[in-house]
């Protein structure tokens, strides 16, 4: 493989600057289309390595045309787009597919938008809108080049989804808090009964639900599982709580897994008190009567009191975002599952109610 092609990115980039574009220019002279490698891949993201290439990697791209122009653009690249690039083949089968084909996806920004979000941005997005983007799909819209963008249509796509509007981020920090408050002292009633399995596994979950809580203290999408912790690498604090999730994670017994999130947990809750969005001083507080701890309850409260859009304080306290609800595959890969998910009917409380759902309970 030539050296140029180090990345699946700068690939793309060339296949569309030396091939896609003049065969464009020539054959529809007036036609104004944009380009990009966006979508799914891990080269989107950046990550894309040798082992990256042994599938449904190689000449790909994504050109967007005006909704009419769909068609023909896509009878003329299947008609007469070069064979190979570089030595390697324009036309292939994904994984699992048979059929060899070109990947340029052609589309219009609309189209486009709604395939991987459901809705298109620049049309405005309410707060179901908002819950119902997964990090990973976010990222397939914003995270990757843009090649050409002469009409600046994905770029106002990419600008209104850059980050949550201030009342819904603070909705869905509050909502990291309070997972981890429903499961904290779990990992010590676990570990006190013997079982010490369930309570490394809980230690886990509440390590995820932190570095969540990282990306979001710093207005970062988070991508799917596999790229998760190279991406929360990257993060500005993720030296130390990266530090902190390491040891939790390594721990043989609960004093060190506790110490492990308590550290993790005390960095984020400083982060947040700097961005201020609250003023607690301490993360971590005793649960009831009992040797266990969980987060300082005014850390929610702070959180949700700063909430002044009605349309924010009507969503139920907790419900959170779709990757805050659910971790299912197959939900999060589909922009109408996450749609439907997130506007079904839940728990009938308000932001102004407090939340503690019976599995939880002292026990």
């Amino acid at each position: 493989m030539p050296d140029d092609a180090a990345t699946g990115v700068s690939l793309s980039r060339a296949f569309f600057d030396d091939v896609v574009a003049p065969l464009l220019s020539a054959s529809l002279p007036r036609l104004r289309f944009g380009a990009g490698r966006l979508g799914t891949g891990s080269d989107v993201l950046g990550f894309d390595d040798d082992v990256s290439r042994d599938h449904d990697w190689g000449l790909r791209l994504s050109l967007f045309v005006p909704a009419d122009a769909v068609g023909d653009v896509s009878a003329l690249l299947n008609d007469d787009l070069s064979d190979t690039f570089r030595g390697l083949p324009a036309r292939f089968a994904f994984t699992g597919e048979s059929l060899v084909r070109h990947h340029v996806e052609v589309t219009s920004v609309r189209e486009f938008a709604v395939a991987r979000l459901g809705f298109d941005p620049r049309d405005g997005i309410d707060v179901h809108d908002w819950l119902s983007v997964s990090g990973q799909a976010a990222l397939e819209v914003t995270a990757g080049a843009v090649f050409a963008d002469p009409a600046g249509e994905l770029g106002a796509v990419r600008r209104a989804l850059a980050w949550y509007p201030d009342d819904l981020w603070r909705y869905v920090l509050a909502s990291d808090w309070e997972r981890i408050a429903q499961e904290l002292p779990l990992m010590a009633r676990a570990a006190e009964v013997g079982d010490d399995t369930g309570s490394r596994i809980v230690a886990a979950r509440l390590s995820q639900v932190a570095m969540h809580l990282a990306f979001l203290l710093e207005r970062t999408w988070p991508p799917y599982a596999k790229w998760f912790g190279s991406a929360f690498a990257y993060l500005p604090n993720a030296g130390p709580v990266g530090g902190s999730i390491a040891a939790v994670l390594d721990a043989r017994n609960l004093a060190t897994r506790h110490r492990g999130l308590g550290d993790a947990l005390q960095l984020l809750l400083d982060r947040q008190n700097a961005l201020g969005l609250t003023a607690v001083e301490t993360a971590l507080v005793p649960f009831w009567d009992r040797p266990h701890l969980h987060p300082d309850p005014a850390i929610a409260t702070q959180l949700l009191d700063g909430i002044t859009d009605p349309d924010v304080l009507r969503l139920p306290r907790g419900g959170g975002s779709i990757e805050q609800r659910t971790d299912n595959v197959a939900v999060l890969t589909r922009p109408e599952a996450r749609r439907a998910t997130v506007r079904a009917p839940n728990l009938n409380m308000r932001i102004s109610q407090k939340l503690f759902p019976w599995p939880y309970r002292r026990r």
